[in-house]
């Protein structure tokens, strides 16, 4: 549309924005359709994708309830070493956590003996505080500080009641 359109008059210029209209209805009935057919394709995908979650995380719970996977009290007291990265934690519900504090670059593990605090970056060191005496928490709070990957919200869990099974970093 080149034309000076300042040219035309008031009623020439709705005759053409109605002939418009009439010519796009059709276009956008078959958009309407169109997407309506996608929105249903992507609630079958997002039904089979939650399906896959829910049949996942009971496999996971299973496996757990199993002995599969150690807890992290277990994984601490057995003596292992290496980065805490190199396992997933999940709550003995399923839920996939990181250790520590949320926002922080690294995971780990807080430990006390009963006055003081110290932090363990990885397992050895993990292992070395709990064999001198130093157990999971802070003084008068036992357990484990976990989060949500990707929130803010955090929780104190017991030891007992987080499991970690090998991530990608250790089985690769």
């Amino acid at each position: 549309m080149d034309e000076d359109l300042t040219q035309l008059d008031a009623a020439e210029l709705d005759r053409r924005v109605s002939e418009l209209r009439e010519r796009m209805r059709p276009v956008e009935d078959e958009l309407t359709t169109l997407r309506g057919q996608r929105d249903l394709l992507l609630t079958e995908l997002r039904r089979r994708r939650r399906a896959a979650d829910r049949t996942a995380r009971a496999d996971l719970k299973s496996a757990m309830r199993e002995g599969k996977f150690p807890s992290v009290a277990e994984l601490v007291a057995a003596g292992e070493s290496g980065p805490l990265e190199d396992f997933v934690y999940n709550l003995k519900t399923g839920g996939q956590v990181r250790l520590g504090f949320p926002g922080s670059r690294n995971q780990s593990l807080t430990f006390t003996d009963g006055v003081r605090i110290a932090h363990a970056a990885d397992l050895a060191h993990a292992s070395q505080l709990y064999a001198a005496g130093w157990e999971l928490g802070s003084p008068g709070r036992p357990g484990i500080r976990v989060h949500f990957p990707g929130t803010r919200q955090e929780r104190l869990v017991p030891a007992e009641e987080v499991y970690a099974r090998p991530g990608e970093r250790a089985s690769g």
